[in-house]
């Protein structure tokens, strides 16, 4: 046995047979903390742009559909090869793996090199597209035409995390986002305030640190520690029933194949983010209404906070997906039943502790990141909200990872669409014009509440079936 092969095996022998609450926690914590750190840089990033004033904060709230948008790209080719792979690895068909991670990692730069050309071509429109008052709107244009160039690293870096994660091997992709997100943090005021390059700064700093990070998570294929590779020549090849569950089932799956059914399993992540940033220009353009550039700069804070907490839920979601595939494809039921119980109690025990706690200082938090009284008002009162049902994002999002993990797509696309489309968007159409911007701060409370309700019926429909 070679030693990628003994390597391999071992990899295997871990995630069907170690105790699930140990693989989840091990996998889960190394997100967490990148997850975590990312969000810190987030909310680092809103804070020195938010010292230029508040058209400036608002614009980074504005760019937030538009990143969204990279990010759909980039999750639905990385969690559409992530659930197929962690799958193929429990079936023990390593080579397979490595056709469809090849063939999501190359798409992956071709798509985002598309949206930095559209995009930059486009800048103006687009940023009025997505709420940019004519005050804003300078702002957004020189955040967003650097912030377009990354487009490709950060698309194709989506991929690389999600196929290092479908492997077990979250450490290299916490290593990879914890470098850039730590010297993201130093670079922005360099940027912002020693150079002088004011947002635009910012956006250099991001840029340059997600290029920072794609090539630390790339080098780990380049030298061979990850299971798959990444070859031109595998992407594309012919694979047998690549599905492993309800999407197309191909007995003889060329180019086209492949990456239809890598579009096809990953879809559920593209309405998620898609309707996320669907949904944040709907609220941008209700916080502009009813408040103006303070509301809509208010709301960006609470979207950044609330970031920060949903972070430490999809760590730990992370940490399951790929113990849920491997052990559906190697057909060890009872361990997907007891990672799924592990998970969401876990989880909402997590997310009440740090949703208790920053409800308490909500107010010194806005305040501490903008301190003008608009924005701390609408911020406060619409983060309170929001933390209300933080913790049952537990049964939302885990549900979900059940589903797209094992191969439910039309199941996991519905619930997907559900918390920022199915139920935020009527809400948000309908609540506001009937309160005002009350409206607006309550949405997505409206929304989470709705969503948890519709994830139930499907938790016990799949185990029920799984018997």
């Amino acid at each position: 046995m070679s030693e990628k092969e003994s390597r391999e095996a071992k990899q295997f022998n871990k995630m069907i047979n170690k105790p699930v609450w140990k693989l989840i926690s091990t996998l889960a914590v190394p997100t967490i903390i990148s997850m975590l750190i990312t969000g810190i840089y987030n909310m680092a990033d809103t804070y020195f742009v938010s010292k230029l004033g508040t058209e400036a904060s608002a614009a980074v709230g504005i760019m937030f559909p538009v990143m969204s948008i990279i990010q759909a790209c980039g999750f639905t080719l990385g969690m559409g090869s992530s659930s197929l792979i962690s799958r193929r690895l429990g079936e023990r068909k390593e080579k397979e793996a490595s056709v469809i991670a090849s063939t999501a990692f190359f798409t992956a730069i071709l798509v985002g090199l598309c949206i930095a050309l559209v995009c930059t071509i486009f800048s103006s429109g687009i940023m009025r597209i997505v709420g940019a008052s004519e005050t804003i709107l300078p702002f957004a244009v020189q955040y967003g035409s650097v912030i377009f160039l990354g487009a490709p690293f950060m698309c194709a870096s989506f991929v690389l995390n999600n196929v290092l994660r479908s492997e077990g091997k979250a450490n290299f992709s916490m290593i990879a986002l914890t470098f850039g997100g730590i010297l993201n943090i130093f670079l922005d005021p360099l940027f912002i305030f020693t150079f002088g390059l004011g947002i635009r700064g910012a956006a250099i700093a991001t840029v340059i640190c997600q290029i920072i990070s794609f090539c630390i998570l790339l080098s780990f294929f380049v030298f061979k520690k990850a299971i798959c590779s990444l070859r031109l020549s595998l992407a594309c090849r012919s694979v047998k029933n690549l599905s492993g569950g309800e999407g197309p089932d191909e007995s003889s799956a060329l180019c086209g194949a492949i990456l239809w059914t890598i579009v096809c399993t990953g879809f559920p992540s593209l309405c998620r983010q898609g309707l996320s940033s669907f949904a944040t220009i709907l609220l941008n353009r209700a916080a502009g209404t009813y408040g103006n550039d303070a509301a809509i700069a208010g709301m960006a804070i609470v979207t950044r906070v609330v970031m920060l907490i949903a972070s430490v839920m999809i760590g730990i979601g992370q940490g399951f997906s790929p113990v849920c595939g491997y052990n559906y494809g190697a057909k060890r039921y009872d361990r997907v039943k007891k990672a799924f119980a592990f998970t969401v109690v876990s989880s909402f025990i997590m997310l009440g502790i740090f949703s208790g706690f920053i409800a308490l200082f909500a107010k010194e938090i806005v305040q501490g990141i903008r301190n003008d009284p608009d924005v701390v008002r609408v911020g406060t009162t619409a983060l309170r909200y929001q933390l209300c049902l933080m913790p049952f994002h537990s049964i939302i999002i885990t549900t979900n990872m059940l589903m797209q993990s094992t191969g439910h797509v039309k199941a996991a696309t519905f619930l997907s669409c559900n918390r920022q489309g199915v139920f935020f968007i009527p809400v948000i159409l309908l609540l506001p014009p009937l309160i005002g911007i009350l409206g607006v701060e309550l949405t997505q409370t409206i929304a989470d509440a709705l969503s948890t309700l519709a994830a139930i019926p499907y938790i016990f429909w799949f185990f029920k079936k799984l018997k």
